[in-house]
């Protein structure tokens, strides 16, 4: 089915735009044929596909500032964009917007290790911080599965974390400032290379607003010393539930690894057959990693194992050297690509209370086979962050909007459970319309209002986060 051609007014403002935008950019800066544009299409939730007006790589605060002020003065939607690598459709564009990609943002702007703090572009990807200063023996801990890729702009709209925030948290409590442009070209800078800013936590309101309050250009980051060292054990269960609850205990006994990452049986065999990392046969794993001095790597996992051999493991694996350590996380890092290669599938992020997790994970089960969906598990269970990935054919008619629905009550689930829409993620378009499940109206009216504040015309970051008659009634009032 062929798209309508678009009117003459739309092709007459889209000229004059892209004119502007090369007045201030250079000519390769801005992207605005055709077929240039399908790369901008979508991010990482690819059922959703919607080609923008045009797309733009500034290379500076300032020409940030220039792009969006064009925009403001022309009511032009802009869509900011880090990596692309959004899973819930983050920096899907409208067709009336403009992509800003941040990419060619990606120095690092200075390092200060008496400090531990690091000031860097933002479209730096999140893996390449820890880069930057590891031979020094520090690192940047929120380490996304993504982390090749997704940028520190994405990190700090969606508040990302990883395998290990368990210990070290998620973005919000790794960064210490911002450099922010605001939809008229207003630019602002909060916090800074300090532990904490005077005043109002605005840093706090920024990161995980998700592109609808400023497009973030320069990042001040918490860089740590690296552990003495570290070590993983593997354990094998013969239910989700009984692994569910092994995690539940750890917490409980007041044990910190810096993680615990678990896999259900379809997950298992997925990765087992993509690459090779020698799991049992059985129907959920955990690993759990502590780190520290070789003697308290001994006291902490003595408890955990002691925890452990009270859920009767299937099997029970210490790691002994490096090259063990890499095999057992080796699995669990090639998890959603293994899965990508079996079947079509839509990753979920709610975020339950660790001791919910047996009854929701036996949900979940139970909505699988309701809905006649197959669910692989995968997940940050330390902190009770769920990635259920239902699986289904993109190409037969029905099965996408099935999935949509089976996960919809897995997300309603899990704010029944006392947890939340959104761990790392973000709600984008796949979760604005469920957030009427977690807030009451009068809660998302004063989230409204505080975009209200940062951008009155509603021009950032459209059609995501909020109820869709909610956010385009506030750009049309």
């Amino acid at each position: 089915m062929e798209m309508p051609a678009p009117d003459a007014a739309v092709l007459a403002k889209k000229a004059l735009l892209v004119e502007r935008l090369t007045a201030v950019l250079p000519a390769d800066a801005v992207i605005h044929e055709e077929r240039e544009l399908k790369v901008y299409e979508c991010d990482a939730l690819t059922a959703y596909k919607c080609p923008p007006l045009c797309a733009v790589l500034p290379a500076s605060t300032q020409e940030v500032a220039a792009v969006l002020k064009i925009c403001h003065d022309m009511d032009v939607p802009v869509v900011p964009r880090g990596s692309g690598t959004s899973l819930a459709g983050g920096a899907l564009p409208t067709a009336d917007s403009v992509i800003l990609g941040v990419a060619k943002m990606n120095d690092v702007l200075e390092t200060n290790y008496d400090d531990r703090y690091i000031r860097v572009q933002t479209g730096r990807t999140n893996l390449s911080v820890t880069g930057a200063v590891e031979e020094q023996d520090f690192f940047y801990a929120p380490d996304p599965s993504s982390q090749l890729a997704c940028a520190i702009a994405g990190n700090i709209a969606m508040n990302s974390g990883g395998a290990h925030c368990l210990k070290y948290g998620v973005t919000t409590n790794n960064l210490l400032g911002v450099k922010m442009v605001q939809m008229d070209g207003t630019v602002i800078e909060v916090g800074g290379a300090h532990l904490d800013a005077a005043g109002y936590d605005l840093l706090g309101l920024i990161c995980g607003s998700e592109g609808q309050l400023g497009v973030v250009t320069e990042a001040t980051l918490r860089i740590l010393r690296k552990p003495e060292g570290a070590r993983p054990v593997l354990m094998g269960f013969d239910s989700n539930e009984v692994a569910g609850a092994c995690v539940s205990d750890i917490i409980k006994a007041g044990v910190l690894p810096v993680a615990i990452e678990f896999m259900d049986r379809p997950v298992i065999r997925a990765t087992e057959a993509f690459a090779g990392a020698g799991y049992p046969d059985c129907e959920a794993l955990l690993i759990v990693e502590v780190e520290g001095s070789e003697a308290e790597i001994d006291e902490q996992l003595g408890l955990i194992l002691q925890i452990a051999r009270k859920h009767d493991p299937v099997e029970l694996r210490e790691s002994t050297s490096a090259e063990e350590s890499a095999r057992i996380w080796l699995g669990r890092k090639s998890a959603f690509g293994a899965m990508g290669q079996i079947n079509d599938y839509m990753c979920l992020d709610g975020t339950i209370p660790v001791s919910s997790l047996p009854m929701v994970l036996r949900r979940i089960g139970e909505l699988s086979k309701q809905y006649g969906l197959d669910v692989g598990n995968v997940f940050h269970a330390g902190d009770g962050n769920m990635h259920p990935l239902i699986l289904f054919d993109a190409n037969k008619e029905g099965d996408l909007e099935l999935c949509e629905a089976m996960g919809a009550d897995i997300l309603r689930l899990c704010v029944e459970a006392g947890g939340c829409l959104t761990g790392e993620h973000g709600v984008g378009i796949e979760k604005r319309d469920l957030m009427v499940a977690q807030f009451e109206p009068q809660d998302l009216e004063i989230q409204m209002k505080v975009k209200d504040v940062f951008d009155p015309k509603w021009l950032l970051n459209p059609a995501k986060v909020f109820p869709l008659a909610s956010s385009e009634s506030r750009r049309a009032a």
